[in-house]
């Protein structure tokens, strides 16, 4: 192309045909679908006896509870980020500015750590049920009654507690949005503030909101460690129990392709409520003005800090405190070698990880900018399904493939040299780097595009006319610029990975543990006090995403 031709009339005479870049984004999505693919044609493939015992025997209680735990943690997460994005968007109150950043910091504790952490908190020997035996003279359980955390109720308390903040910052985000112009027309009229959240702010609100509970029950979903600690018999432990426990792989296969519907389900809902917030953003960014916070009295004033604390305290004070407690007590465990084992392992799999994921989501971003045709953006979807998958049915498909793999060369190998190779994929980590990278691939698409939405599209038309190719106007023009998405994608990407139990668990090889499956295995045996180490690292390392997040909050602050 002569170099002061506009390049988008030359993507437009090239979109009859599919471009490298467009093949290569569908290569890339094949290979993320294809645990996806796995799972349906073994659960099509499998039989029908084992299915029709899980149909009568095991899916209708697991079922029961995943539905249960998902309306109840949706319906606790929904009221707890809405409630609390109001108060702070809305109003002026003591210690309203450090609530609003404290409010987001339970989204650095892993729901299974949080589980661990009540578990202690509130068990026998814990110190409320402590304190109530010392405050009233109780002597033994059969004196008083105090609910078991090792529940459903308990399970949607600590699920709900580390995922609200979803919702609240979802959902915060839209009450900035609506700024003066609803509120103030509301106020003219004279309406109260309780009737205008009722009546306005909520109804405008209720895309983010959709988005937010979506992604909550996402993770319920995604949950093993904190549901199965806590005695709930999710689909998702079904799945596990059934393969490992029962050793009924087509059956596990079965169920879990169920649930991949379920989750399909939730990702078409929060993807139209995102289009639907899209749209109501665009129209409110022109008359957008920062309505001025309402100062409520002393006492009310007071209330919506304790309503503010409430939550943090629930979902990180407690699992910090309980956890940091136990950790002080064995610092000496620091120069563990089980312990750097473990931290050495979560790298070895953390980093590689965020390498292949930084850049197949520069890949796919890049492509749905440069060739915004259908075929990309199909490519893009397929390749964006990854994160909503739980981590033990993605585990399901990437053994199958790989282990077919591995076993169709090794076969080769003793047929033709005399030698057998062994497991080359499936029995190292390679197997947890791929699922790793298939669930994570969504997020670093995600940060880079919205990078690239921040560049103007005339930089690469002026880069063009100026004669430069696209390669060039790719390294020197669009790189430099998008260098903080890839920093923050890779970052992001590596802390999720480093905190992933399901997927883990369920493909590690022999004898190697991460410091997430560390924790696991230590609770699993009620040591909670040895698994309080390599949380902290989890947590402090959790702790860097969720301070990028407030700083992308202190304009609203």
């Amino acid at each position: 192309m002569h170099p002061a031709e506009h390049p988008t009339a030359a993507s437009m005479r090239a979109g009859s045909r599919v471009s490298p870049l467009t093949i290569a984004a569908m290569l890339l999505s094949a290979l993320v679908a294809m645990p996806l693919i796995a799972i349906f044609v073994i659960a099509l493939t499998g039989g029908t006896n084992g299915w029709q015992h899980l149909l009568v025997n095991v899916l209708p209680r697991s079922g029961a509870q995943t539905l249960l735990l998902l309306i109840m943690t949706g319906a606790f997460t929904a009221i707890t980020g809405v409630t609390t994005a109001w108060l702070v968007t809305m109003f002026d109150f003591p210690f309203r500015r450090l609530l609003s950043f404290a409010l987001v910091l339970p989204l650095a504790i892993p729901s299974y750590l949080a589980a661990y952490a009540f578990g202690e908190f509130l068990d026998f020997a814990g110190p409320v049920q402590s304190g109530l035996r010392a405050l009233f003279g109780y002597q033994t359980i059969r004196d008083y009654w105090f609910p078991d955390i090792r529940s459903l109720g308990g399970a949607v308390l600590v699920l709900g507690s580390v995922l609200y903040p979803y919702i609240y910052l979802s959902t915060r985000a839209a009450f900035g949005l609506q700024g003066r112009f609803a509120a103030d027309a509301a106020r003219t009229l004279g309406v109260g503030p309780l009737r205008l959240f009722l009546s306005v702010q909520l109804p405008m609100a209720r895309p983010a909101i959709i988005i937010g509970v979506a992604l909550v029950m996402m993770e319920t979903l995604n949950d093993i460690g904190a549901v199965e600690y806590l005695g709930v018999h999710t689909l998702t432990f079904t799945i596990y129990e059934t393969w490992l426990n029962r050793g009924n792989l087509a059956g596990a296969t079965q169920i879990a392709a169920c649930l991949v519907l379920i989750v399909g389900a939730l990702i078409v809902i929060e993807r139209r409520a995102r289009r639907r917030q899209r749209f109501a953003a665009g129209k409110a960014t022109a008359m957008h003005q920062r309505s001025a916070r309402v100062k409520l009295s002393p006492a009310r004033g007071w209330l919506a800090t304790l309503l503010c604390a409430l939550p943090f305290l629930s979902g990180f004070a407690i699992p910090v405190l309980v956890l940091g407690s136990y950790a002080l007590k064995r610092l000496n465990g620091l120069a563990d070698p089980k312990l750097l084992k473990a931290l050495l392992h979560s790298l070895e799999v953390s980093l590689p990880v965020a390498v292949i994921t930084l850049f197949g989501g520069f890949l796919l971003a890049y492509a749905q900018r440069e060739r915004p045709s259908w075929p990309t953006r199909f490519a893009v979807r397929v390749g964006s399904l990854g994160y909503g998958i739980p981590g033990t049915v993605l585990a399901i498909g990437v053994l199958l493939p790989l282990a077919g793999l591995d076993n169709a060369v090794d076969g080769i190998m003793r047929s033709h040299l005399g030698i057998s190779t062994g497991l080359l994929l499936s029995g190292t980590a390679f197997a947890i780097i791929y699922a790793h990278s298939v669930r994570f691939m969504t997020l670093a698409e995600g940060t880079l595009d919205a990078g690239f939405q921040k560049l103007s599209p005339h930089l690469d038309m002026a880069s063009r006319t100026l004669g430069r190719t696209r390669l060039q106007t790719l390294v020197g023009v669009l790189l430099p610029n998008i260098r903080p998405a890839a920093i923050t994608a890779s970052l992001l990407v590596f802390i999720e990975s480093l905190k992933e139990l399901p997927a883990t668990i369920m493909l590690r090889p022999f004898n190697f543990n991460t410091l997430s499956t560390m924790v696991y295995e230590s609770a699993s045996r009620s040591r909670v006090q040895d698994a309080a180490l390599p949380a902290l690292v989890i947590i402090a390392a959790g702790l860097v995403p969720v301070i990028l997040v407030s700083h992308s909050l202190d304009g609203d602050a």
